[in-house]
């Protein structure tokens, strides 16, 4: 059962406009509400006003659903049953809709509008009806009453607001403070104190803030680069950037690249807002499309533009050890003068593993060895300390030579000199183990030739003990002793040295030095995620993650990875030795230890 509805209109000139549609129910509801399968926009109708509906194949029912009813060949009814083949006029307000019915069985009902919109509106356009411009004012008095409005609540009376306040700004939250309506917003938690003393920051009134103003407070914080070198390295704007930053020195902005740039503020009373990913690609993510000379690779998003990292890597150890920034692509070598293989000591099924569980109860070892038995962080988590060896290694590796009275003497690590010294000492002060055979209480017979040649013989080994210090100090630094298999040794004679020397040793505790990693942020992860330490066997690999592993985890600014990262994660604009500034989930900076210290006294008044 279907329906066929022609809507009928007409043009100016007369002509008419049919619009059909067919609806395939057996229901249709009719009104003014949008939503009826009939829509008649007539303040006659109700919004719900009637349903029509198929009996079966010629008969309809029309029904009124609420009290205003509908025509019928020139009366009002509620309710009527119409014989399609025979058809029938309808009457809903303005509007009349005939019904008929075509070969195929479909019941037409065709809709013309035929009066005014409503019989108390007879001689009125529609548009009229519902319009209320003869209830208002003119378009044009409306607008210049606004614009009076905005230009005396705005700014007549912040002006005067201004110019009237007391030198201290003791005004309060009862009386009304017009200039107020200027700021955009509460000032952060690191300026929350200049709260009402505009002056401070904004020192030329309609002015934008200079860097002189944050340089009073932040006098110690350096600039990123040189301005000219920013001003080459900064992309050229587009037209739109170009327009914009005219109307912006209009005003009197600074120039681009200005503390404000970055630091934005009134943005709401918690810590201030993290430098955006954009600040820094727009001299970075083309840098060497116009700086030829720089050594830095284009960096346009962590996730898809960023270069391989570039650790800090010993070249050379020793006193006076020399460095070079590498690419991990390049699998750099850290000759740090330490000999150490990573896969032994971490092996579970070795000797070391055996010690290990020897001394599980006594150090907390595991059944084999990890590595936090012997790397320990520092005390705010971000790297780690330093393998000293009386802490970390003298438990399985000793230094003992001497026992006296229960107390052990050891070589002093790290004290070559110191070392030969306390052998000879040793030597010379000390005798061989006596005999038994030559004891005071020992029974003797005169004469016997045995204990005569007990005799020379020990006295020959005293006269000769001072002598053995030189072999015990070779046997030190030679292949299998103390020293050797850990550290490089110098005998004498080699490189003009008169003893023998052992090459110190450097370990770097940070390698990113123009970025930031934090160890603690990390802790949820294993060691071996990021570090091959069980497949090291020399201690000159490098095992730094390269940047595909940290991808695993971390993308750009505005990507979908589980850790979405923009730059001011890991670098500073402000480049120091802290961590780059910037506020936590909860709206807490990181470790204060970390931050510069003139920005660490700021906060602290």
């Amino acid at each position: 059962m279907s329906f066929l509805v022609r809507q009928i209109s007409l043009t100016a000139d007369g002509r008419e406009i049919v619009r059909a549609a067919t609806l395939e129910k057996p229901q249709l509801s009719l009104g003014r509400a949008a939503e009826n399968d009939i829509h008649l926009s007539d303040l006659a109708l109700e919004p719900d006003h009637a349903r029509i509906e198929r009996i079966d194949e010629r008969i309809i029912r029309v029904r009124a659903t609420g009290t205003l009813g509908f025509g019928l060949d020139g009366r009002t009814v509620l309710h009527a049953e119409i014989d399609t083949a025979k058809g029938a006029e309808l009457r809903f307000g303005g509007h009349r809709v005939t019904v008929s019915r075509d070969e195929d069985g479909a019941v037409i009902l065709s809709i013309r509008r035929v009066d005014a919109v409503s019989q108390a509106s007879e001689e009125m356009e529609e548009i009229k009806v519902f319009s209320l411009r003869g209830l208002l004012p003119g378009k044009r008095l409306t607008a210049w009453a606004m614009a009076l409005a905005i230009l005396i609540g705005f700014l007549a009376i912040p002006i005067w607001s201004y110019a009237s306040r007391p030198p201290n700004d003791s005004r309060n939250i009862y009386r009304m403070v017009g200039d107020k309506a200027w700021s955009s917003g509460p000032l952060s938690q690191a300026h929350h104190a200049l709260e009402g003393r505009c002056e401070s920051c904004h020192q030329k009134a309609f002015v934008s803030v200079r860097d002189s103003a944050c340089q009073t407070c932040h006098k110690d914080v350096h600039d990123h680069a040189p301005a000219a070198r920013i001003a080459m390295a900064r992309a050229e704007p587009g037209l739109g950037g170009q327009f914009l930053g005219r109307i912006a020195a209009a005003f009197g902005k600074p120039p681009e690249g200005a503390c404000v740039d970055c630091h934005r503020e009134h943005e709401g009373a918690g810590p201030m807002q993290p430098t955006p990913q954009a600040f820094c690609t727009d001299c970075h993510g083309t840098l060497k499309d116009r700086l030829q000379d720089t050594k830095l690779g284009n960096a346009g998003d962590f996730g898809s533009s960023h270069p391989e990292f570039m650790p800090l890597v010993q070249t050379m150890p020793g006193k006076y050890p020399r460095f070079i920034r590498a690419s991990l692509s390049a699998g750099p070598k850290d000759d740090s003068g330490l000999k150490f293989p990573h896969d032994l000591h971490l092996s579970a099924t070795g000797g070391v593993a055996r010690m290990a569980r020897t001394m599980k109860a006594q150090y907390g070892f595991g059944d084999a060895l990890a590595c936090k038995d012997c790397h320990k962080p520092t005390a705010d988590g971000v790297r780690f300390q330093p393998v000293q060896m009386e802490r970390d290694c003298q438990m399985c590796h000793s230094l003992a030579f001497e026992t006296i009275g229960g107390t052990v003497r050891t070589l002093r690590h790290g004290q070559p000199d110191q070392v030969i010294a306390d052998l000879r000492a040793y030597y010379r002060s000390t005798d061989p183990a006596r005999p038994s055979a030559l004891s005071a209480m020992a029974r003797r017979r005169p004469g016997d030739y045995a204990q005569g040649q007990v005799y020379h013989a020990y006295f020959g080994a005293v006269a000769a003990r001072p002598s053995r210090a030189d072999d015990a100090i070779r046997a030190v630094f030679s292949k299998g002793g103390a020293c050797y298999d850990c550290h490089t040794v110098t005998p004498p004679g080699a490189g003009g040295n008169a003893n023998w020397q052992v090459l110190p040793v450097h370990q770097s505790m940070r390698y990113m030095m123009n970025g930031w990693f934090d160890h603690a942020a990390h802790r949820t992860e294993k060691c071996e995620s990021c570090h091959a330490a069980l497949k090291s066997r020399d201690a000159k690999e490098l095992l730094l993650p390269g940047i595909d592993s940290c991808r695993t985890c971390h993308g750009g600014e505005k990507s979908k990875a589980a850790v979405p990262s923009g730059c001011a994660i890991c670098h500073s604009y402000h480049v120091d030795d802290g961590a780059p500034w910037t506020p936590t989930a909860r709206g807490v900076k990181r470790d204060d230890a970390d931050r510069p210290r003139n920005i660490r006294e700021k906060n602290k008044g």
